[in-house]
């Protein structure tokens, strides 16, 4: 069962671009698919998001990781 997953980021954020390739080396391991959601596009999604991005966020749940996570913290969410 793939697991969906939003990550809440920005353009040329190097801490979204470590979250990103976290999930990347969790690929071979989990169906998981993620979707970037750019949050300057969305005065909501900023105001919310600003100072924490990046952020995980497993719709089907509403559970969300903020950074810094590890490998570990995307494995539980992907848990639960």
């Amino acid at each position: 069962m793939t697991v969906y997953l939003n990550l809440y980021s920005t353009t040329y954020c190097h801490l979204c671009e470590q979250a990103e390739a976290l999930l990347m080396s969790l690929t071979d391991q989990y169906d998981i698919q993620w979707a970037t959601i750019e949050i300057v596009d969305d005065s909501i999604l900023f105001e919310r998001y600003a100072v924490k991005i990046p952020v995980l966020k497993r719709p089907e749940t509403n559970v969300e990781i903020a950074w810094p996570f590890t490998i570990n913290d995307i494995e539980k969410l992907l848990s639960n």
